[in-house]
């Protein structure tokens, strides 16, 4: 599999990083309009890939080097400052968009190629280059909640005493300030979290609840005051779409793709079946009427700010 990676600052670092531990790219690209930050990523990942797996690490300024990928990360463009929301990045990222796929599109095959999409505001920037690319919705892939619905995994394993591998609850809606908490799906195991709650006397109250979405929607905040940026997580995250992708495992991942037509479009993290061909199907799970209200209320939030970038 040849994978080319656009922007490689902090996230597109760790993305690369992240992919080569995968060990299932053979073919790897760093893209940057800095050439000796992509000569110096490429040299740095290569001289580390002699520890575990056989790569081809290349640095590129020119877009015909991404030429056969069978996909493109694209990971470029400002990141978040302390202070700020994922959609104050908004225009600044439109035009970072509006500049990378055509020049992407122009140099892969548009009948098999797979985007990722990791710049924000994840939402609208998949909305963006799905209507740039001209890629079927299934192939044009945001990271969407998968990070977020890994931060409440977490969270809710560490106060219940379980594993996160046992633990099935998602992030739904935008990948921001909006996003919705399923609360109503959670299982733990196959078990629902209301019963295991009360077959373990390990309560999950109201106030509780309101506390893990609390945490869950600052997670980045924190570790970006605290750090600068983040990346490590998305970096995971990136990888795990990857692999789903390069192994065609059909699992299922909150990914964030463009759903319904015209006016009604829009991208959103909603549980997803992804495999080779990107994702093949967009699920609903069962939700209370608040949480339906919630995710309508994300949805129009993103449409808004998609309309505001104009054509």
């Amino acid at each position: 599999m040849k994978v080319s990676i656009i922007g490689i600052g902090s996230v597109g670092s760790a993305v690369a990083t992240a992919v080569q531990n995968t060990g299932l790219a053979r073919d790897m690209v760093l893209f940057d309009r800095d050439a000796m930050r992509a000569r110096a990523a490429a040299e740095d990942l290569g001289h580390a890939a002699s520890f575990c797996w056989d790569i081809n690490i290349r640095a590129a300024s020119h877009y015909r080097d991404i030429r056969g990928s069978d996909v493109v990360i694209i990971a470029a463009g400002a990141n978040q400052k302390p202070g700020e929301t994922r959609t104050d990045l908004l225009h600044k990222n439109v035009a970072v968009i509006r500049d990378i796929i055509p020049h992407v599109m122009a140099n892969v095959n548009a009948a098999t190629v797979k985007l990722i999409i990791v710049t924000n505001p994840l939402d609208v920037m998949v909305m963006l280059a799905q209507k740039l690319s001209g890629l079927p919705a299934g192939r044009v892939i945001g990271t969407g909640t998968m990070l977020d619905s890994a931060r409440l995994r977490t969270i809710l394993a560490r106060g219940l005493g379980a594993s996160t591998q046992s633990i099935n609850a998602y992030v739904l809606g935008e990948h921001g300030d909006s996003s919705v908490i399923n609360w109503t799906s959670a299982t733990v195991g196959a078990i629902g979290l209301d019963d295991f709650c009360r077959q373990t006397k390990n309560p999950i109250t109201a106030a509780t609840r309101r506390t893990i979405e609390y945490r869950v929607r600052n997670a980045a905040y924190e570790i970006i005051q605290g750090r600068g940026a983040t990346w490590d997580g998305i970096g995971a995250a990136v990888a795990d779409c990857l692999t789903c992708i390069a192994r065609d495992e059909h699992r299922i991942l909150t990914v964030s793709t463009v759903t319904g037509t015209g006016r009604t479009a829009v991208a959103l993290s909603m549980p997803a079946i992804v495999g080779a061909d990107g994702v093949s199907a967009v699920l609903t799970p069962k939700m209370s009427a608040a949480e339906t209200k919630a995710l309508a209320q994300s949805a129009r939030i993103i449409r808004t700010n998609f309309d505001a970038i104009g054509k």
